[in-house]
């Protein structure tokens, strides 16, 4: 079998090889992909060359310039394979090389195109010692890397090692004649081992490429991994950490509520016995039915110390208790007017709020029999409770303890809700509360 015979099967394995990586560099758009597509379709092109009845100096100016810019773009693959940029010194070697490929490239072009020297003996004298230094190079890297653990580095090292083997052979057909014949046998031509040599080390070179991209593949499904492992921990630990502020937050709201609520409970108790003891004189009868009624206004300021919120009809009806111990002791010096919409029975407050607000009323105002003090509780359509009362203040200032007022818009305060609207209108002192509403009552609304 003849060398022509065999040629086109090289080439169709190249060209094979070359639309198959310009593929994967249009569907990976990586720079080694890009190089070694470039590097395929240069030895695709040698291939070619020899299949066309070219002068013989115009086929050896193409032979060189295709197959020496492989050979550079041989060494810009090894950079990659070789992962040269943690090797320096080595890095620095392999440029330099390249340059003076460059160089001979240049050197060789000026030879075949303008000169005859390339019809000399000393020309084809001076080729060997060439071809011997580019096996060299191939030599130092083959003895360099050739116990590399990196399966990629073993791969390049494979493709190079074949393609020096053939490139051996084929300077020894070279040195025994430097004349061949398309038609010759096979073994016999130096391009068959050259072509040989290039098609072995593409297979290496694939082999390499494509074990890099499945262990990179590999290596960031890894990375994903444990990113997504640590993204679910950090949130886990986010949520943790804010559960237990949340917790922290929560406790710290409820002792300052129960502190709240511990004050009003002595300081009631404390205007309570003030009026049991002015009753017993006055009316003994009148002390008794106080009595009962201070028990059940007294039991509903002791659950409330269980809550921080309570629902305004609860507070009502304690309200209403607690204006009856009122009615007992002013008489009718003081009056109640309550005027509530029924959507708003369920909303949310704090615990004795409506408790604190009358009990100011009366402190601050004469009660007299012909002057009532009138006290109105009320609400609005902005979601709001009203609690006012007429302005006939005391003549001589009552001294405060602190409870009222400053107590109410500290718990709304806790709550997170807007602080009560306080004001003097038209006679009227009057506290504007924010209602807690559910989203249930809005929708009966």
């Amino acid at each position: 079998m003849t060398y022509e015979a065999w040629s086109p099967l090289f080439l169709g394995m190249v060209v094979a090889m070359l639309l198959t990586n310009a593929v994967q560099w249009f569907m990976y758009r990586e720079r080694i992909y890009g190089l070694y597509t470039i590097y395929t379709l240069t030895w695709a092109i040698y291939f070619t060359i020899n299949h066309f009845d070219l002068p013989r100096n115009i086929a050896n100016f193409y032979k060189l310039l295709l197959s020496y810019a492989s050979y550079i773009l041989y060494l810009e693959l090894a950079k990659i394979f070789l992962e040269l940029r943690g090797r320096p010194r080595f890095l620095a070697w392999v440029k330099r090389v390249q340059w003076v490929l460059v160089f001979y490239c240049v050197t060789k072009t000026y030879i075949y195109l303008f000169t005859d020297f390339w019809q000399t003996p000393l020309h084809d004298l001076l080729l060997h010692p060439v071809r011997l230094a580019l096996l060299s190079v191939g030599g130092y890297i083959v003895f360099t890397f050739y116990r590399s653990n990196d399966m990629v580095a073993r791969f390049f090292v494979a493709g190079t090692a074949s393609l020096m083997i053939n490139h051996s052979i084929t300077i020894l057909l070279l040195i025994r004649s430097s004349h061949f014949s398309q038609k010759m046998l096979f073994w016999q031509h130096p391009d068959l081992f050259v072509q040989l040599g290039v098609v072995l080390d593409l297979i290496f070179f694939s082999l390499g490429i494509s074990y890099r991209h499945r262990r990179e593949a590999v290596r960031k499904a890894v990375v994903e991994k444990n990113l997504e492992k640590e993204r679910e921990q950090h949130h886990r630990e986010q949520l943790e950490a804010d559960l237990a502020l949340q917790q922290l937050q929560h406790e710290k709201t409820e002792v300052q509520m129960r502190a709240l609520q511990s004050q009003i409970n002595p300081h009631f108790l404390f205007n309570s016995l003030n009026t049991l003891s002015s009753l017993i004189d006055e009316s003994p009868g009148q002390a008794n039915d106080f009595v009962d009624e201070l028990s059940s206004v007294y039991r509903y300021l002791l659950r409330s110390n269980e809550n921080e919120l309570t629902t305004l009809n609860h507070e009502l009806t304690f309200i209403n208790s607690y204006f009856h111990l009122l009615r007992t002791r002013f008489g009718s010096g003081v009056n109640l007017e309550i005027s509530v919409e029924e959507a708003y029975s369920k909303a949310w407050l704090p615990p004795l709020t409506l408790q604190l607000l009358v009990e100011n009323a009366v402190k601050h105002n004469m009660i007299l029999s012909d002057s009532p003090l009138c006290i109105r509780i009320r609400t609005n359509d902005q979601k709001q409770l009203i609690v006012e009362n007429t302005l006939q203040r005391k003549q001589l200032r009552v001294e405060s303890n602190g409870v009222g007022l400053s107590n109410i818009a500290f718990k709304y305060q806790l709550l997170n809700q807007p602080e009560p609207i306080i004001e003097e209108q038209e006679g009227w002192f009057r506290v504007t509360l924010p209602l807690l509403v559910p989203q249930t009552v809005l929708v009966r609304q």
